[in-house]
């Protein structure tokens, strides 16, 4: 079956679906007392994930859209980490024992903007209030332009097993248009050196549907990604959101590819992947036959595609959210009202939502629907009971998706061909019960 998309299909602005509901439909009748209360309920043998934010990078790159503030002294990050260690402490103290963590993601910003000396440190002080599984996996994000033997050291002396080095394109008229001038040979050097440091398990992080980026310049750029034999690569789509992100208005829209070209781009790059031997994982990540991430079912939280099976995610730091059994709480975005919140309180949730049965149905058919492409009647009906009869309208109303290529009719539900695989997320919009309760601007759908 071939895809038969129309133009409006092209433009629809469609969510991430890194959550559902997501972020845009956060508010603040969550607090500290409320995330408090949900933390505090956990069970005790609850397995934890841990994700740290640390909001900070040297430079600013045009196209983030990340939380994150340029520094350049030494003294915003000393102040930010006496925050974010007390607020690990009154995580911990909410908790009442050690638990257990299976994983941990340091992301950004850029967690390389620490010294070593603070890595080590930071790490030290995680580990002492929780207890990190052996087989836990602890990954961190970082920028090469500012990343040095040194800190790789640190990072694997700290436990660090896996890191996601950001790339987005080689090519340097996209990065001149991006403010991220990044050779090939800096990255280089900088897997040699982590490598180096036994850190073996590595991904690479491409961006399509930047300024002036051709399916020629990113071709090459494909080409010098594998080069460096990542066991993971993801390939997000740019999300051109101006009227939200201040200095993406830096990047004129005339030099952005258009709709059917960011489709011609997407498409490149997973026809190249697959060729090179990766298997593609859900919407945009691919990896090695051999890496865990295509060998156990995959999922889906803030950091994309993960094999992260916890039952709750506890976010640290500014802007953090945490993913908990009753609802998502979010921290404070700014560094400043992040301090003040934890220095006054502890914690710094800022917003959230509490989840209802409906929700929680609707989140597990987007999440599988990001991850396996697929949606199971009998699967629904065995985790959710006769509350999954509930979604049985909204799936025999989608001839229009079927005509158009999007899925194919099963005996069990649907599928989405592999054809169709760039817009899982339109198919997912149509679980998507908050959608039309916002006038938040979102990305594409491709």
């Amino acid at each position: 079956m071939t895809c038969v998309l129309s133009p409006d299909r092209l433009r629809a602005p469609t969510p991430r679906y890194t959550s559902y509901p997501t972020a845009v439909h956060f508010n603040s009748e969550v607090g500290p007392d409320q995330s408090g209360a949900w933390i505090a309920g956990l069970p005790e043998d609850a397995a934890l994930s841990l994700y740290v934010h640390i909001p900070f990078c040297r430079a600013l790159c045009w196209y983030c859209g990340c939380a994150t503030t340029v520094v350049n002294t030494p003294a915003p990050i000393a102040g930010y980490l006496a925050a974010l260690e007390a607020e690990i402490g009154a995580v911990a103290d909410l908790l009442g024992t050690r638990r257990r963590v299976t994983h941990l993601h340091w992301g950004g910003g850029s967690p390389n903007s620490l010294s070593p000396e603070q890595i080590l440190a930071l790490a030290q002080r995680l580990r002492a209030r929780f207890d990190l599984a052996e087989d836990a996996e602890f990954a961190v994000e970082i920028d090469p332009r500012f990343m040095d033997a040194a800190r790789a050291d640190a990072f694997a002396q700290a436990g660090v097993n896996r890191v996601s080095i950001g790339v987005q394109d080689f090519s340097p008229e996209v990065q001149a248009a991006i403010n991220r001038q990044q050779s090939f040979d800096t990255t280089r050097r900088v897997v040699e050196d982590l490598r180096r440091a036994g850190i073996g398990a590595l991904n690479v992080d491409l961006v399509y549907g930047l300024p002036h980026q051709t399916e020629a310049r990113l071709s090459d750029t494909l080409d010098q990604a594998l080069a460096l034999r990542p066991d993971r690569l993801a390939v997000f789509g740019y999300a051109h959101l101006p009227e939200r992100i201040r200095h993406q208005r830096l990047i004129p829209d005339a030099a952005l590819p258009g709709f059917e070209a960011r489709l011609r781009l997407a498409e490149l790059a997973t026809r190249r992947l697959v060729d090179a031997g990766y298997v593609r994982i859900g919407l945009d990540h691919f990896a090695r036959p051999d890496d865990p991430l295509a060998r156990a079912p995959a999922h889906r939280n803030f950091q994309g595609y993960t094999t992260d099976r916890s039952d709750a995610l506890i976010g640290l730091g500014a802007s953090a959210i945490s993913r908990l059994p009753q609802g998502y709480a979010q921290n404070a975005t700014g560094v400043a009202d992040y301090r003040a919140r934890v220095a006054a309180e502890g914690r710094a949730t800022a917003r959230g939502v509490a989840l209802s049965d409906d929700d929680r149905l609707r989140a597990h058919v987007i999440e599988r629907l990001m991850c396996d492409l697929t949606y199971s009647d009998a699967g629904l009906r065995r985790r959710f009971g006769d509350r999954a009869r509930s979604l049985a309208g909204i799936v025999a109303g989608m001839d229009d998706l079927e005509a158009e290529g999007l899925i194919e009719r099963t005996a069990d539900g649907f599928r989405i061909p592999e054809a169709a695989a760039p817009f899982v997320r339109t198919v997912c919009t149509r679980f998507d019960a908050w959608l039309a309760r916002t006038d938040a601007t979102h990305a594409p759908a491709v």
